[in-house]
């Protein structure tokens, strides 16, 4: 249990009829003293207020480091090619907190949302809830609202005491394990492993993407009698060309070797092969290049190419910069633009993009533990990188590379869910 609260803030004022999106999201920010507060104790009690009994919808829980995104995406796509209903839920968004939940593909409606919430804060009572454990509880709300069928959820941090955690997946995914939210989760692999496989649960089918997965992975899996398919041992990956081509029980599926993360994506098909057993092989195949995510290597323009990418720790950097020697081949320069959170690993981040940028810009954020660009400046220099600009915005840091770049030169934006956000502001205005 917290201690009480011996600050003198307001209490804060539930929204009215009529409130708008802001006005709740502004509620939540303000109701829980800290932004993270790992635990389930008292999200099962609300959650027992509005659930006595568990949804009735297949619940596919994925968690990991990396490529959690994708693999939700791919899962809906996948799933709503074989004709099911499918609701996910996912974070942190990009422009607006819609993204957070979406009803077959599509962002929930203002009305939808402001109606979940509402619903949580009458079941809540006096349990103080955080931002991100009210706003997954109303989650929930929608997609039990919305009647679907399959409800794909992304852990937010870990997996073991996530709030997402509290309802027991029927199928889950677990992509890959790395170092990241030291604070939270540990220091090594094995420790933030077991955190991770803390979302499965007894006589279940899991797919691990990770084709090194951790032995305390692996150990709660065999403990709980998990049917756990891991990539390079129970089904094989092989580059062919453009491609990369999936093996399993006999099956070969060909996938796309990028922009996304192809071992989220295999995962995906691997756990709809479960899902929907009917699919065919070429519905496999072409849902699976149909996949798209906004913020994960996307192209934004081009002549000079502008990449966003959300990878924010270094496991997504070296993937990141694989990306774009692949999509390079050689051609033209690459300007790299970086914000980052102070809590993060700005440090690897560098040293694994180093090789492919040739130009830094780098840019403050003006968020909560957002970092200052001097602070980033000098972390810079601390990994040998000299002759940088320091901008105090994204939006500044861009358009001083566009000015600078040629038609042949790819400039990636990286580093945060901010920068991406404002990247994307940027150059394709608020999404609406």
């Amino acid at each position: 249990m917290n201690p009480p609260s011996t600050d003198a803030r307001p209490v804060p004022v539930p929204p009215g009829a009529g409130a708008s999106v802001e006005k709740w999201l502004q509620y939540l920010e303000a109701i829980h003293p800290t932004e993270i507060d790992l635990g389930l104790d008292r999200v099962l009690v609300v959650l027992r207020r509005l659930f006595p009994r568990k949804p009735a919808a297949r619940i596919i829980t994925v968690a990991g480091t990396n490529g959690k995104g994708t693999t939700v995406a791919a899962l809906e796509s996948l799933l709503r090619a074989a004709g099911r209903t499918t609701g996910a839920y996912t974070s942190p968004h990009l422009q607006r907190y819609n993204e957070r939940v979406r009803i077959n593909g599509q962002d929930i409606s203002d009305a939808a949302l402001i109606s979940a919430f509402e619903q949580v804060e009458a079941a809540r009572g006096k349990v103080s809830l955080t931002y991100f454990e009210f706003g997954t509880l109303a989650a929930f709300v929608a997609l039990a609202d919305a009647g679907v069928e399959d409800w794909i959820l992304e852990v937010g941090l870990g997996g073991r005491l996530d709030a997402v955690n509290v309802l027991d997946a029927d199928f889950a995914v677990i992509t890959s394990i790395d170092i990241d939210h030291i604070g939270f989760l540990g220091d090594n692999r094995e420790v933030i492993g077991f955190e991770k496989a803390g979302i499965l649960r007894p006589g279940i089918t899991a797919v691990c993407a990770d084709p090194e997965p951790p032995a305390s992975v692996l150990q709660q899996a065999a403990a709980q009698k998990v049917n756990l398919q891991v990539t390079g041992r129970d089904y094989q990956l092989r580059p062919v060309g453009d491609s990369v081509e999936l093996t399993i029980e006999g099956l070969s599926i060909t996938l796309p070797a990028g922009p996304l993360p192809v071992e989220s994506v295999a995962a995906a098909v691997v756990l709809a092969r479960v899902l929907a057993p009917t699919m065919t092989v070429s519905l496999l195949a072409d849902t699976a290049k149909s996949v798209t995510v906004p913020g994960r290597f996307e192209r934004l323009r081009t002549k000079p190419d502008v990449i966003v990418d959300v990878g924010h720790n270094p496991h997504a950097a070296r993937w990141l910069a694989q990306r774009l020697e692949l999509q390079r081949s050689g051609q033209g320069k690459v300007f790299g633009v970086y914000a980052a959170l102070a809590d993060k690993d700005v440090e690897g981040v560098m040293r694994a993009m180093a090789p492919v940028v040739g130009r830094w810009w780098f840019a403050g954020l003006d968020v909560p533990r957002g970092l200052e660009v001097q602070a980033l400046v000098e972390r810079a220099r601390a990994c040998g990188i000299t002759g940088c600009t320091a901008s105090e915005s994204v939006g500044d840091a861009m358009s001083s590379a566009l000015a600078e770049a040629g038609e042949n030169d790819t400039i990636v934006v990286f580093g945060s869910f901010y920068t991406v956000a404002e990247a994307r502001a940027r150059l394709v205005g608020e999404v609406s």
